[in-house]
């Protein structure tokens, strides 16, 4: 039997990394891990953790004013982006050390460098060092897209925007995904005037139509400006260290920062896999069957460097799925149904299973139930915002099929509802229930 350095070698130590390395280790396997930025990826170093935290902070502006409604005398307060921005940059360091015991707790050797695949059992360190393994796990994520137009180098990404060294005036965020409407509200509330521009003529494709209008007009409301159809001519830096972003469609606009929130790209370039045999896909993803195993035998991905579904909780699944098949005897695959996804805009979106239109494409027959009222903290504040939750049944079984919020928490009410969808109940199921009163999630147990 050949002789290996190691069982497990891991490239990238995001959730994805980080969790098949813990758990193949705690199985029994010797196990490295290469990482050439910071041990925790995307989610905890420049992803959902600190945008999340943004986004509690940006609550405030709206909090603030609605607690005089609620007889607090809350004074005119002034935000200070550079105190946010570095706590937020400290809760970093925090998890990235948490993230860096836990392998250390492990026994899983951690290498702090750049790693390159130079074999079907051997990898290349930036150092030069080789090293040997039985197994080669692939989890480097992705990488924020930068358009193709002259002045790009003069606009930043999701990377880049946690370190800004002091809150824009003016910013123009480019896509219609969840991060462009992410930091889109984050921003609103924060006080800068944002403007929206997308390619398209919606936002969040995917999500179901109704919800995507209702976020629309809702941040219209709130003061975002939205340009649809307008693709990027290209971005100039004035003297005075603006930018002005030429667009198709639209007059030109004139802000303090540009964000690229325009998708993200696998990163498999440079890491070696197509000399040693490993297919991609045309976008660059590692192409894997259902056990994460790719053209090479002895090579496997997860994560988002596979392109399936571009989510932490996904790729720590398929992490966990790996460590078990591999070196746990337990053969396991995830299941790509009905996974919970949400949008942490102002207000947020929650979605689980099928929008109405995909039910009525697979299905023919379905039944939709839906409630449009307005949140009870929202009328005693003065605010009209209104929330929406959408039911989506099998016509024929009476089966929920698909779960669909925007509103206050929708996507803290929406997990546990998920695991309804997941169990296959049926909306009698939900009306059989006793609404638990008064709250917003009852309205799920009440749809008529």
């Amino acid at each position: 039997m050949p002789s290996y350095d190691y069982d497990l070698f891991v490239i990238g130590a995001g959730s994805g990394g980080v969790r098949a390395a813990r758990v193949s280790a705690a199985h029994g396997a010797r196990v490295a891990v290469a990482e050439e930025y910071r041990v925790g990826g995307t989610c905890v170093i420049r992803g959902c953790v600190p945008k999340k935290l943004l986004v509690y902070g940006a609550h405030f502006a709206e909090d603030l004013k609605d607690a005089r409604r609620f007889g607090w005398n809350v004074p005119e307060c002034d935000f200070d982006w550079t105190v946010l921005r570095d706590n937020v940059l400290a809760d970093v360091d925090r998890i990235n050390a948490a993230y860096t015991d836990t392998l250390n707790n492990n026994k899983v050797d951690i290498l702090l460098e750049r790693a390159t695949v130079t074999g079907p059992h051997e990898v290349t360190l930036a150092s030069g060092r080789k090293v040997s393994a039985k197994y080669i796990l692939i989890a480097t994520g992705a990488r924020p897209q930068i358009p193709d137009c002259p002045g790009s180098e003069h606009g930043i990404t999701s990377n880049e925007v946690f370190h800004l060294e002091a809150l824009p005036k003016r910013i123009l965020i480019a896509g219609g995904g969840y991060i462009a409407n992410e930091f889109a509200g984050i921003f609103n509330e924060f006080g800068s005037k944002v403007t929206l521009i997308n390619r398209s003529d919606a936002i969040l494709r995917g999500y179901d139509e109704q919800l995507r209008d209702r976020l629309l007009q809702i941040s219209m409301m709130k003061g975002i400006e939205f340009r649809f159809n307008a693709g990027f001519k290209g971005i100039v830096k004035n003297d005075d260290g603006s930018l002005t972003v030429e667009m198709k469609n639209h007059e030109p606009v004139t802000v303090d920062c540009v964000l690229f929130a325009t998708g993200r790209v696998p990163n498999s370039e440079g890491l070696g896999l197509e000399a040693v045999g490993v297919l991609l896909d045309d976008k660059g993803a590692v192409k894997v069957d259902d056990d994460n195993r790719s053209s090479v035998d002895s090579i496997f991905a997860v994560g988002d460097v596979t392109n399936r579904i571009q989510l932490t909780p996904v790729a720590i699944r398929e992490g966990q799925a790996f460590a078990d098949t591999i070196f746990g005897n337990k053969p396991t695959r995830v299941d790509y149904e009905n996974v919970p996804s949400a949008v942490f805009s102002h207000p947020p979106i929650a979605s689980v299973g099928l929008t109405e239109g995909q039910a009525r494409n697979r299905l023919g027959a379905v039944k939709v139930y839906a409630s449009d009222f307005r949140p009870m903290k929202n009328v005693l504040a003065g605010r009209n915002e209104r929330s929406l939750y959408k039911m989506v049944c099998d016509g024929n079984t009476g089966r929920v099929v698909g779960l669909h919020m925007i509103g206050p928490e929708a996507p803290e009410i929406l997990q546990a509802a998920a695991v309804a969808v997941k169990a296959g109940l049926t909306k009698d199921a939900f009306d059989q229930t006793v609404a638990l009163h008064p709250s917003m999630a009852e309205e799920l147990v009440l749809l008529r």
